[in-house]
């Protein structure tokens, strides 16, 4: 779940000055950068952020040896600039993140959706189900978990978890299935004996082999192309469209709905709402959790 949050530390001096810490960031350069993150994720910057994306980006200027972010907005406008535009983005957002956050939509998710989903899997069917802004992976895992706890088979199904998020190095993380003790706090004893063992490094953890077989991690861009075939059961989609625009939020919405099969389930995040067109699709079962109209 990528959200655009205050950086641990910002830089030495004020965006409008010139100082040791490097350039500033003036409100011209900013409107160019927050221009390019719109075109790039949909993440609407406000003015109010002026001083995060100068902390966020300085760094990255000061690596590429430019004299002035003014540089750096010329940068990442030309048209070849893409992998630029993706360390910019990757930079600007932050991927706040744990084991079971929001513990409801696992439990919903046990208890009202997966019996039918683990019936159709055990008769052959396919069944799919899409983190959509993994992050670092702690939500597909928990999905995992959870699956595992009604069809332990589900490895040997045609069952899998697709999970994506634009942070390449969030994919890269997820894949790795390595996190600090800290990340595991609502993970239950139990659970914790189940399926993670110790990692590399003290204080670490590392998930289990069978919880990474049922789980795929993609890079994926939710306002590009979406190579996916087939639709969803099950889509998580929480804490991401709450920094987009009114317009961009439901058109993804819309765009989700369209690819989750009748009788399937969404579940945003803790302050979202199904918003727009898409609203017309799903029946409202619980808090931010949507059952699509139609039989399954």
């Amino acid at each position: 779940m990528n959200a655009l949050a205050a950086p641990a530390t910002e830089a030495r001096r004020g965006p409008a000055g010139f100082g040791a810490a490097g350039p500033a960031l003036t409100a011209a350069d900013f409107r160019r950068i927050a221009g390019v993150v719109k075109r790039e994720a949909g993440i609407d910057l406000s003015d109010a952020k002026l001083s995060l994306v100068h902390g966020r980006l300085l760094r990255r200027v000061k690596e590429l040896g430019l004299a002035a972010f003014r540089d750096y907005c010329d940068l990442v406008e030309q048209p070849d600039a893409a992998g630029e535009r993706q360390v910019m983005v990757e930079a600007l957002t932050t991927n706040y993140t744990f084991f079971f956050r929001e513990p409801h939509h696992f439990e919903d998710l046990a208890s009202n959706v997966l019996p039918a989903l683990a019936e159709r899997a055990r008769a052959g069917e396919r069944v799919r189900i899409w983190s959509a802004g993994c992050s670092a992976g702690p939500e597909p895992y928990s999905i995992a978990m959870t699956l595992l706890s009604v069809l332990p088979e589900a490895a040997g199904l045609d069952v899998r978890i697709l999970a994506t998020d634009i942070d390449r190095s969030m994919v890269a993380k997820a894949g790795a299935g390595i996190y600090e003790d800290r990340m595991l706090e609502a993970v239950s004893p139990a659970l914790r004996s189940r399926w993670f063992r110790a990692g590399p490094e003290a204080g670490t953890f590392e998930v289990d082999e069978a919880l990474k077989r049922i789980v795929a991690f993609r890079e994926l861009n939710l306002l590009g192309d979406w190579p996916m075939r087939g639709d969803f059961d099950v889509v998580f989609c929480r804490n991401v469209t709450i920094y987009f625009d009114a317009q961009t939020r439901e058109g993804l919405w819309s765009r989700i709905a369209r690819r989750i099969r009748p009788g399937g389930t969404l579940y945003a995040g803790h302050s979202e709402r199904i918003v727009g067109p898409a609203l017309a699709s799903f029946a409202h079962e619980g808090i931010t959790t949507y059952r699509k109209r139609g039989a399954a």
